[in-house]
Order: C-alpha cells, then sequence, then structure tokens
C-alpha cells in the first residue's frame, strides 16, 4: 500500500518544479507514439497510475484515447489545466491513493510511468495483480517504466544540484544526492533545498533487471512480453545491451497471461516467458 512519505515527497518536489515542467512535451508524445506502435490506432480506454502534473494523461486525451488518470499529491492541481481544456469525457484526473481505485469497467490499457518500484515486493505484487484481474481487459496491455538497477547502482554516491531559474519555472536552489543498496536492490533518491540542508526528502525505488521482473509477475496473472529500451522495442528475451550503460529505466509491455479464445475455439493459455 502507499506510504506517507510517497504524498509528502511528490507534492513537495510539484511544488519545487511543477511550475517548470507541467506541460506537454516530447516525452509525452513518444507515450503516446509507443501505444500506437503497440496497439494500433483505435481510441483506447486508458488507467494511468500515478499520473502527476497529467501531461501524459492529457497528450493521450488530445490523441483522442478516454483517459481516467489517478495521483496521490497535490501534483493534481497543475492537471486542472489540461483537464479544462479537455474534450468532455476524454480526461479525468482523480486525487486517490490507486490501491483504492475503483472502475465501473476494465480499461484497454493501464500505465505506470516513472514510479513503478515504490514500496516492497508484494506492494509490487498487488499491484500487477489487481492491474490483471480488475482494471485490465483480458485482452489489454499494461506499460509500466521500470527503474534498472545497472545504471542507478553506478549512480551511487553522485551529488548533483539544480540552479534557481525563475524564467523557466525553477524557483528555488536544490541539491540532490542518490545512493544505491546492492542488498536490496532499491536506490534512494534525497532532495533539499540548498540553503537549507537540514530538512531533506527522500524517495526509495526498488529496480529490477528485467530477469527480476519476470519473478516477480509470477502468479500476478501477467507476462512479459516486450522490452522497450529508449527507441529499440523488441521481444524481451532480445539482448539489450544498452541496459548496461545508458538507461535508467526501461518500459515493460505486459499482457495477461489468457489469450483471447481462438475463433471457433476454446481459450488458449500463454506461457508466462513466451513472447
Amino acid at each position: 500500500m502507499a506510504m506517507e512519505w510517497v504524498r509528502d515527497f511528490y507534492s513537495t518536489t510539484g511544488e519545487w518544479w511543477g511550475a517548470a515542467e507541467a506541460r506537454i512535451t516530447d516525452r509525452d508524445h513518444r507515450r503516446v507514439d509507443l501505444l500506437r506502435r503497440i496497439a494500433g490506432d483505435r481510441s483506447q480506454r486508458i488507467l494511468e497510475l500515478g499520473c502527476g502534473y497529467g501531461a501524459t494523461a492529457a497528450a493521450m486525451a488530445q490523441a483522442g484515447h478516454t483517459v481516467t488518470g489517478v495521483e496521490i499529491s497535490d501534483r493534481v492541481a497543475f492537471a486542472e489545466q489540461f483537464v479544462a481544456t479537455a474534450k468532455p469525457g476524454r480526461l479525468s484526473i482523480l486525487q486517490q491513493d490507486f490501491y483504492e481505485t475503483t472502475l465501473p469497467e476494465p480499461v484497454d490499457a493501464v500505465f505506470y510511468w516513472n514510479g513503478f518500484g515504490v514500496g516492497t515486493d508484494s506492494d509490487q505484487r498487488r499491484l500487477l495483480h489487481r492491474i490483471c484481474t480488475e482494471w485490465l481487459r483480458p485482452d489489454g496491455i499494461a506499460l509500466i517504466d521500470i527503474f534498472n538497477p545497472f545504471v542507478w547502482a553506478r549512480w551511487d554516491g553522485d551529488d548533483d544540484s539544480l540552479e534557481a531559474d525563475p524564467a523557466r519555472g525553477y524557483r528555488r536552489d536544490l541539491s540532490q544526492h542518490i545512493e544505491f543498496s546492492p542488498v536490496t536492490c532499491s536506490a534512494t533518491d534525497t532532495w533539499w533545498e540548498t540553503g537549507d540542508p537540514s530538512r531533506k526528502i527522500s524517495q526509495t525505488l526498488r529496480c529490477y533487471t528485467p530477469a527480476d521482473l519476470r519473478l516477480l509477475l509470477d502468479g500476478t496473472g501477467l507476462r512479459l512480453d516486450q522490452l522497450v529500451v529508449g527507441d529499440d522495442m523488441a521481444g524481451a528475451d532480445h539482448d539489450f545491451r544498452s541496459l548496461l550503460q545508458d538507461h535508467y529505466e526501461y518500459v515493460a509491455v505486459l499482457r495477461p497471461i489468457l489469450s483471447r479464445p481462438a475463433r471457433g475455439g476454446s481459450p488458449a493459455t500463454a506461457d508466462a516467458d513466451s513472447l
């Protein structure tokens, strides 16, 4: 289940840089294009978990999809600008813990961008099971950003800073420190206002290799179908060498294990490791 630090961390950082980042960018349009590459051009009903400022949800709605976004933090205040200008019925944003979210009917696609890994492995399995059994159609897809431990491990001990740039919406000088635990395979990402180092906030993110993700999926009803690493998309057994150096996250394309019944036949069961 969601932890209190989640709401506090994302609300505080949203206050820090929301004015700069609450806008639709090329990253959001790339996600729209990724959905088209995987699911085709037809309109989709989408649930986006942890939708943040609502920019990707808005880009999806502008592309003709019907989107429900769920966000626990105060970042949803920035999403009001997108809801106000969206075509009626295309975009709705809920401020709640998505572990408590219910939908009137299943959706075609579930997204979770740049947030999976909060909590324990049991929390992730619980979420994946809900995606499969409560939210997603049997022939639907889930697109989930997964944090890549190979890159986060290289960042262990790194410090960085973000200088104030009021013209761009960054109003405070901020500092960052990253630690990576080889025992728990998780990254701790700590931020603070540079002038006040006594008040630090952190997020802890569980990282998964594709092999670890397969193990995590066991028993959830979902299978790993494809990986998207940078601009490359291939089956999950493809040798993505770039994961060793270049990408701090990758997209997992997940599908329910039970496939659609063949015409005139009985339902077929796909092996969890098949592509």
